[in-house]
């Protein structure tokens, strides 16, 4: 992969030189020697397969494909935060985290697991940290280093982003959009808005992790996902991650065909007589429980006992073929059963019970052209 290639101090040099617009304030700048800055530039240029700089006789001037990888470069480097950091460093460590383990790492990485270790040591003395410590036969991260690898792990994704926009400006995109599916969003949005988008930009990547929102937001804060889709959070997560909301979901009550509640004499249920079911409902704290227990407070009525809490529309789907259980559920998630009968509707829910879907992203996340074309398709989907 040709991002593990790049030398950090190299782009250090190109990051100077596009600012400085001169070989010799870069390398003051960076502390490394003319002759050293142009084969760095010149390296960095073959690998790239692009022209950075038009060299004139008062400066170098940056191209529009400098211009397009400078901003990358630099939050990269922000990310990373060290100028004694080298790329080895950064790859070893994070492959080291995701695998807690140095021979698993070593095959990974192709490093030897003396080289790994003296990548590790080399990187905890740059930091002045104490990164992993030993845990039985595997290693885990200090509380140190679990806060180097989010930046580590955010420069990697920076840094792929401009690789894929370097490829797009000569011709090939390259570019793959990782998204994380929360419950409500694989049931109609998501699915359409990928199909619509792989018609018109078959060359894209698609990558789709499902889970809640408690197992997705930690890899979106570490760069391993661009986006979440589904319910958002009120109030939101934290300062470094923004919510867009698309649309308002109003759930309805379902249990299954044949319930004792189903068409009772057309009348709505009243909150009593709900309670008086086993519910299946998902985890406290997840917007649609908080609708939940919303319906019977404004009701006047305590919410009644959980049975079975579960955010699986599959598994609760044949829960509800099994028995009398009720749930809370948007209407898409549940179409292709009510469609065949296996489920009804046994009544709306209150009017204004509602959550809001739509997507969540990292605070001053920048979209890749291609990545701000599928937001484009989801939102109009």
């Amino acid at each position: 992969m040709i991002l593990w290639k790049l030398n950090l101090r190299h782009l250090r040099a190109f990051t100077e030189t596009v600012k400085l617009g001169s070989i010799n304030a870069a390398a003051q700048s960076v502390s490394l020697t003319q002759p050293a800055i142009t084969q760095a530039l010149a390296k960095l240029e073959r690998m790239l397969g692009l022209t950075l700089f038009d060299r004139q006789p008062d400066g170098m001037q940056a191209t529009a494909a400098a211009q397009i990888f400078l901003p990358r470069v630099d939050a990269a480097l922000a990310h990373i935060n060290s100028s004694r950091v080298t790329m080895t460093q950064v790859h070893a460590l994070i492959v080291l985290a995701k695998h807690g383990s140095y021979a698993v790492a070593s095959a990974a990485t192709k490093l030897s697991q003396p080289a790994l270790h003296r990548a590790i040591q080399d990187v905890s003395l740059a930091l002045g940290k104490s990164l992993v410590e030993r845990r039985g036969r595997g290693v885990m991260l200090t509380e140190s280093g679990q806060r180097i690898v989010r930046g580590f792990r955010l420069a990697r994704t920076e840094l792929a982003a401009g690789l894929s926009e370097i490829e797009a400006l000569k011709g090939h995109e390259t570019s793959r959009i990782s998204i994380g599916a929360m419950p409500l969003s694989r049931a109609r949005l998501l699915p359409k808005a990928v199909a619509a988008y792989h018609r018109t930009h078959p060359e894209i990547d698609i990558i789709i992790a499902e889970g809640s929102h408690a197992e997705l937001i930690e890899p979106l804060r570490d760069g391993e996902l661009d986006l979440l889709i589904g319910a958002l959070r009120d109030p939101p997560p934290g300062e470094d991650v923004q919510q867009v909301p698309l649309f308002q979901d109003h759930p309805v009550i379902i249990g299954r065909r044949g319930h004792p509640l189903q068409n009772e004499k057309g009348d709505t249920p009243n909150a009593a007589t709900l309670a008086a079911y086993p519910w299946i409902i998902s985890a406290e704290g997840t917007p649609l429980r908080k609708q939940w227990e919303r319906m019977f407070s404004d009701a006047g009525a305590a919410a009644p006992h959980v049975p079975i809490e579960c955010g699986s529309v599959i598994t609760i789907r044949q829960l509800l073929i099994e028995g009398d259980y009720l749930t809370l559920l948007s209407l898409d998630q549940v179409a292709v059963e009510l469609e065949a009968g296996w489920l009804c509707v046994i009544c709306s829910a209150p009017e204004g019970l509602m959550r809001t879907i739509g997507i969540t992203t990292r605070t001053g996340w920048v979209p890749t052209k291609m990545q701000a074309a599928f937001i484009e398709t989801l939102m109009t989907s």
